[in-house]
């Protein structure tokens, strides 16, 4: 009835007030069920909601507020969160990314906003951060750029051999993380 829907649309808050879309309705009333259900995960969802959601066909992509990426990753980590989120979601890729703002270099026409830029704020950062998330728990132990003939660049992201995703997983990393940033990645496992 209204009164559940009311209490697992506290897990979402959009911007300004934004209406959720469908999807981000079934991942606030999956987050807040695990909430409800789960001994686990029960405490520590309390205090957490998400902001956002997207459909990646093979994965959700989860936006969770910065400030509350590490209690969220903490639950990755400890508390198989993931998966008790892709059961609910009957094997898609579930993958949480902290949702970030890119505050643009100013041009000569935006000088007078004079606002200091975070470094946590620029593109790069932005773009490093995203890279982070989308793989997490795995580690990333390297990176090179290959400028490819044409003039592209592509990044090629070393990670961890030892925790192998599977190659599915990779490619929606790939797939995701273009569409995030425009940019192309490879992953590559050093011996």
């Amino acid at each position: 009835g209204s009164a559940t829907m009311s209490l697992f649309q506290s897990k979402i808050r959009k911007a300004k007030g934004a209406e959720p879309t469908e999807l981000e309705n079934r991942v606030s009333q999956a987050v807040y069920e695990l909430q409800q259900n789960s001994d686990k995960l029960k405490q520590s969802l309390r205090e957490l909601f998400i902001c956002g959601a997207k459909d990646f066909d093979s994965a959700y992509v989860v936006f969770v507020p910065v400030p509350q990426l590490s209690g969220w990753q903490k639950l990755i980590r400890e508390r198989n969160l993931i998966e008790e989120l892709e059961k609910k979601f009957s094997g898609k890729q579930v993958i949480l990314v902290a949702e970030r703002r890119i505050i643009r270099k100013e041009s000569r026409n935006t000088r007078q906003l004079k606002q200091l830029r975070p470094r946590s704020r620029t593109l790069t950062a932005v773009h490093e951060s995203i890279l982070n998330d989308l793989v997490y728990p795995v580690e990333i132990v390297g990176k090179r750029i290959r400028t490819k003939l044409d003039g592209s660049r592509l990044l090629k992201v070393h990670l961890q051999p030892d925790h192998k995703p599977s190659s599915d997983k990779l490619s929606t990393y790939t797939k995701v993380y273009k569409s995030l940033t425009g940019k192309d990645i490879v992953f590559e496992f050093p011996q």
